[in-house]
């Protein structure tokens, strides 16, 4: 260990801007599940819509999750996915946006997150072998650093 003491960074000097957070991931699963999700037939419910929900809650709990993150206020959070035709898994975006002194990063990738543990959770009796991958920063603007897009993942 390196002896430093852990600390939250003092956002106190830092100006208010338009903040803007989007993170992307995927779960992958079998062709068999997918075909369940999308047509609705899963026995705990409408799995996309509920962790579309799972996901905006998520986000707004993100400093109870992440010990040193800031609470931030959240102006909107927005989960969509995307279920490409013949793919094998489902992919999840997220946007988190408000006023703030600092980022909405965390909120963002943590909407990901808990939006594919949701499909997990719900999908687990058919499907244990799903896969919850690449989930990362898809791009940021506002404050000091500006913007920042990540570049493209196949």
């Amino acid at each position: 260990m390196s002896g430093k003491q852990i600390r939250m960074i003092d956002v106190t000097p830092k100006e208010e801007t338009e903040r803007i957070a989007t993170a992307k991931g995927k779960i992958s699963m079998k062709a068999e599940t997918r075909g369940l999700i999308l047509r609705g037939e899963v026995i705990k419910g409408d799995v996309l819509a509920l962790s579309q929900v799972a996901g905006i809650m998520a986000a707004k709990e993100t400093p109870h999750l992440i010990p040193l993150c800031h609470p931030v206020l959240l102006t909107n959070v927005t989960v969509d996915f995307d279920v490409p035709e013949g793919s094998n898994y489902i992919g999840i975006t997220a946007t988190a946006k408000g006023v703030g002194k600092t980022g909405f990063e965390m909120e963002a990738l943590v909407a990901v997150a808990a939006s594919a543990l949701n499909i997990y959770d719900m999908c687990k009796g058919v499907d244990r072998g799903m896969v919850i991958e690449e989930i990362h920063l898809a791009g940021k603007s506002g404050g000091k650093s500006g913007v920042y897009l990540a570049e493209e993942r196949e």
